[in-house]
């Protein structure tokens, strides 16, 4: 459980760090940030297995750069349900879910997660 707990606190810093630096999407605090992490790791946990199911022939037929839609998607949806995180575009979406998974891994790696 405590495991739990660091990777939603790591995931939290990447959201944060990553709004801070770019203008993808609109993160008002670091509170904000671990409710954005906690909503996220949920839908990544229930939504975004159905939508890769979905749409896996997209998948199939784009070699995997669809999954980048799909997580961002999961972010658009993130951001309908917690008010202070806003994303705006499909394509500023998925970039930004891009970069926090690439934020991620690197603080997982250097944390040793």
């Amino acid at each position: 459980m405590a495991d739990f707990f660091l990777r939603i606190l790591v995931l939290s810093f990447s959201i944060y760090f990553v709004g801070k630096i770019t203008k993808l999407f609109i993160v008002e605090d670091f509170l904000t940030a671990i409710i954005t992490a906690l909503v996220l790791a949920l839908v990544n946990a229930v939504i975004r297995p159905i939508l890769i199911l979905v749409t896996f022939p997209l998948t199939i037929i784009t070699l995997g750069i669809f999954l980048f839609f799909v997580n961002g998607l999961c972010l658009i949806i993130v951001s309908a349900l917690v008010p202070k995180f806003k994303v705006q575009g499909c394509l500023n979406s998925a970039i930004a879910a891009l970069l926090i998974s690439l934020t991620n891994l690197l603080l997982e790696w250097i944390t040793g997660f």
